[in-house]
């Protein structure tokens, strides 16, 4: 019972036959091939805009790129401070950037608010020759605690921002989730509530390694052709991440798969909440699952082989804090994961 991460799955079917039949024969290389453009065309359509697209292989160039794009080297980024930019990235947005400082804000689930932001902006003063300059916000989309912006909380921080000029940045490895989660179209969560660049997540839902940078001004993408090649993510099969990508947007299938993913996570947390034995640390909203687990659970899992992560608590606000001895489970479920290992889980923790 592998409830590690989403990462963890492996390729949807639909995803290795694109990759099959993309292999067969010769193909222009560096992203000048028929998949490329046809996914360039498929974004515009799912983004109901004309927008610039660069395909890479993982979220730490997609994040790193997309920031670098955008922030110079002397500017700072805002964001909560169990980011990924933050904290998982091993300072790739600083490298990629060259030195734009990384800003961790506080925030219940990894969500920020406009009155964080509002504050830590207040602190930075425009222009300040000793200070770094704000030039950007970046929330993630699913948080790393899996709650899920809406639009309109997404707006409200673009307005926080305006007034100082920063661009708006979007981590969307989990992207499907929170579209399937709300129901909404991607356009209403990124470009019509202010998001400019979006990093499109796959690998987490059914990819086998593709992720994509998406500017939704085509304007402000006019250096990403040279760093992504500098970065060593312009490949010479760059069909093969295409039709990843063709695979997976054909017929709502990246959507079919992260519905899935929410409603096992679902299935789960349903569970656990009518055993009344264990707390949610956070929401269920996509489809991660948080548990505050005493030992005792913690030992009836290890004992019963489930696999799961123990999660950082700083997230939590202080009248929720662990007790001794207690851990913040993270339970994550994929297009892969099956109801019948749900249940099981959820049995050995019903009998703790």
């Amino acid at each position: 019972m592998n409830f590690i991460s989403d990462n963890l799955a492996g390729a949807s079917a639909p995803v290795m036959q694109a990759m099959a039949a993309a292999n067969d024969g010769f193909a222009t290389a560096y992203g000048n091939d028929a998949w490329t453009k046809r996914v360039e065309s498929l974004f515009a359509e799912l983004f109901e805009r004309e927008v610039a697209v660069f395909l890479v292989t993982t979220g730490t160039a997609a994040n790193a790129l997309a920031l670098a794009g955008m922030v110079q080297p002397w500017g700072a980024v805002l964001c909560h401070n169990e980011a990924h930019i933050a904290a998982d990235e091993c300072g790739a947005p600083e490298f990629f950037t060259g030195g734009a400082k990384i800003v961790g804000l506080p925030g219940d689930g990894c969500k920020l608010t406009p009155a964080v932001v509002t504050d830590q902006l207040a602190r930075m003063r425009a222009g300040a020759l000793h200070q770094v300059q704000p030039q950007m916000l970046s929330i993630t989309q699913a948080t790393e605690c899996g709650l899920v912006y809406t639009p309109a909380e997404i707006a409200e921080l673009k307005q926080a921002i305006v007034p100082r000029g920063l661009k708006l940045h979007m981590d969307g490895a989990r992207f499907a989730n929170a579209v399937a989660a709300l129901g909404c179209t991607p356009a209403e969560i990124t470009w019509k509530s202010g998001v400019d660049v979006l990093s499109f997540g796959g690998t987490k839902n059914g990819a086998f390694a593709a992720e994509a940078v998406i500017v939704f001004d085509p304007a402000n993408a006019g250096e990403m052709l040279w760093r992504r090649k500098r970065a060593g993510h312009t490949l010479s099969k760059g069909r093969l991440i295409g039709a990843q990508f063709e695979g997976l947007l054909a017929d709502g299938h990246w959507l079919d798969l992260a519905r899935h993913a929410n409603a096992m996570a679902s299935r789960l947390a349903r569970a656990v909440e009518a055993e009344a034995k264990f707390k949610l640390a956070w929401a269920c909203e996509a489809n991660e699952v948080f548990l505050v687990l005493p030992p005792q659970a913690q030992a009836a899992l290890a004992a019963g082989g489930v696999q799961y992560i123990a999660w950082s608590d700083t997230a939590l606000p202080e009248e929720r804090r662990l007790r001794t001895g207690e851990v913040v489970g993270r339970f994550v479920c994929s297009f892969a994961t099956r109801a019948e290992d749900v249940d099981r889980l959820a049995a050995v923790l019903a009998a703790v």
